[in-house]
């Protein structure tokens, strides 16, 4: 019930990824006089779904602090408590963000040795996709959580058929002396310690699209300033391509030759073919759509949840996140 539009993009979103993947089930948690009547046009998506009537939804702008408190019964909370209670493997919603956070760190908890979880998100680059974290989650972080999200993200872009992730750290230059303590000291962990990915060393804000590292990481507030700046500049390239082809004959004419190519170039930068931020480092699966999306944008949060869950996610974070504890340099004095 949760986004701009509600049962208006999540159901037809889930109809589509179900056509992508055929052996997914859904529970889908809300008001079930809207749901059920949707359903009975589309007798594949039925088939397919159980439907948990919820009377309370949390709104989009309701404060985290108060949608913890008001929680019970909403559509929302019933769909993590499904999660928790092992119905069902992932939860995805376009609702509020910061309820969804604080919701789902309340039930389903942090992976034991994880201390803070964070949002990573997929971007397209000139050679490959970039797994990217933290995008918001943390504004303030330290050295330890640093090197604990190249694990989440490591373990993220393994799933999605990275053999062995590079890992960069996100900095304002390559070399080592530059950059804020926790980045350094970061640098100086990863440098040394086994974990799932491999260390490539800091990288710079063009390194993102360039596609430099399979994994890039970074604290939520440098996270989120790129994510929305990089949302700005696709709008920004629309706006303008739009702009000036529309005001061109020949432009115009052209475009129809170059047709392929614009739409192949268009699909694979559409933000909304990117669409899901997963709640990594959480004891369960959580994904977070965007407010916004449409039902395309919502299938793409909905496929990437499937990814991880068949691929066992939560279990190898667990794994990797306790042989990394146990070697004696992670938590040496001079790393503090």
């Amino acid at each position: 019930m949760g986004g701009d539009h509600g049962p208006d993009s999540v159901l037809p979103g889930a109809e589509l990824a179900l056509a992508r993947h055929p052996g997914i089930k859904f529970l889908l948690f809300g008001d079930e006089k809207i749901i059920n009547n949707y359903l009975q046009k589309k007798p594949k998506l039925a088939a397919v779904s159980k439907v948990f009537h919820a009377e309370l939804t949390i709104k989009g702008d309701d404060k985290p602090s108060a949608a913890l408190r008001a929680s019970k019964g909403t559509s929302m909370r019933l769909a993590i408590e499904a999660v928790k209670d092992k119905k069902a493997h992932v939860v995805v919603s376009a609702g509020n963000t910061g309820a969804l956070m604080a919701l789902a760190k309340l039930i389903l908890k942090t992976v034991p040795g994880i201390h803070r979880p964070a949002i990573a998100s997929v971007f397209p680059t000139m050679d490959k996709d970039t797994v990217m974290l933290d995008l918001g989650a943390n504004v303030l972080v330290d050295s330890e959580n640093l090197v604990q999200f190249a694990v989440l993200g490591s373990v993220f872009a393994k799933s999605r058929g990275v053999e062995k992730p590079t890992v960069g750290l996100l900095n304002v230059g390559s070399e080592e002396t530059k950059g804020p303590d926790h980045v350094k000291g970061a640098a100086a962990i990863l440098s040394r310690v086994e974990f799932p990915g491999q260390y490539y060393g800091f990288v710079e804000g063009d390194d993102i699209t360039k596609g430099t590292v399979d994994v890039v990481v970074s604290d939520g507030y440098a996270g989120n300033i790129a994510l929305k700046s990089a949302e700005g500049v696709g709008k920004l390239t629309s706006y303008l391509f739009k702009y000036y082809m529309m005001r061109d004959p020949i432009a115009i004419i052209g475009s129809l030759f170059s047709f392929g190519a614009l739409k192949r170039i268009k699909n694979r930068i559409d933000p909304r073919r990117y669409n899901g931020g997963v709640f990594l480092g959480l004891n369960g699966l959580c994904i977070k759509s965007h407010g916004g999306c449409d039902p395309l944008a919502f299938s793409s949060a909905v496929s990437l949840a499937s990814e991880l869950a068949t691929n066992g996610y939560v279990e190898k974070v667990a794994e990797d996140i306790n042989n990394l504890i146990q070697q004696e340099t992670f938590l040496s004095e001079e790393t503090v």
